[in-house]
């Protein structure tokens, strides 16, 4: 019987009540990480290069490269783009590498390959691709990490985790843990997608800033069947295609 797992929010090893991921992990920022990682592949890019700091990825900036990210919300200073996957829609990235550093996602897929043997960025847009990837991949436990917002639990991704647990409970036997358990209570309280994700306070800030369309963008389910799945690193960025 396969273990489902969900981590609302992320600890290392230094945390307290660390516990580390024994097989494959689906990391979950819906707002907006892994949504705009997977935007920037389906818009060509080669690779994707996951930095847990802006230093990280500023280092990589050179022709042929895109810096992509965001602190509070906004594309930090020298950056190309920020970490909205609608703006992300309005060019072609191919043939090109784009580097993120986000104040969340990033560090959760960090976090996530400190144990984890196999690594899956997932969002609501390639929900059930990236469940089906982990199935695959998996041997005895499949966790979902939730980035979560500055430290604090995020409705859209615990509502995210529970639609890609309800997806992989109908595909194979699991056992879940109390966060698997949690986040299926919450996706069973919302009928609308658009609904758990408006309600968070990361919506919040992204409205604040004029960015809303990325709400609605992020709430749609499996519109994608690509899956950023980690494949190695360089220094400390973690590389996806």
């Amino acid at each position: 019987m396969m273990r489902l797992r969900v981590d609302v929010l992320p600890r290392g090893a230094q945390d307290l009540g660390f516990q580390p991921f024994a097989d494959t992990v689906l990391v979950v920022d819906t707002l907006r990480a892994t949504t705009t990682a997977l935007t920037y592949l389906e818009q060509g890019a080669d690779h994707l290069y996951l930095c847990p700091d802006l230093e990280t990825a500023l280092a990589f900036k050179a022709e042929g490269i895109v810096l992509a990210g965001e602190r509070n919300c906004l594309p930090p200073e020298g950056f190309d783009f920020g970490n909205s996957p609608i703006q992300a829609l309005e060019r072609r990235f191919d043939q090109q590498t784009v580097v993120m550093s986000t104040s969340n996602g990033t560090i959760a897929a960090a976090t996530a390959c400190e144990t984890g043997k196999n690594i899956i960025l997932a969002s609501l847009r390639n929900a059930h691709a990236a469940a089906r990837k982990a199935r695959e991949l998996a041997t005895e436990e499949i966790a979902v990490l939730c980035a979560g917002s500055n430290g604090r639990i995020g409705l859209e991704d615990v509502y995210t985790a529970g639609v890609l647990c309800e997806y992989l409970i109908s595909m194979t036997e699991c056992s879940l843990d109390d966060g698997a358990q949690i986040a299926l209570t919450v996706r069973r309280q919302f009928a609308d997608p658009l609904e758990p994700l408006s309600k968070s306070r990361a919506a919040e800030l992204i409205s604040n800033v004029g960015l809303e369309a990325d709400i609605a963008y992020a709430a749609e389910v499996s519109r994608s069947t690509i899956v950023p799945v980690f494949i190695g690193r360089s220094g400390n960025a973690l590389i996806f295609k």
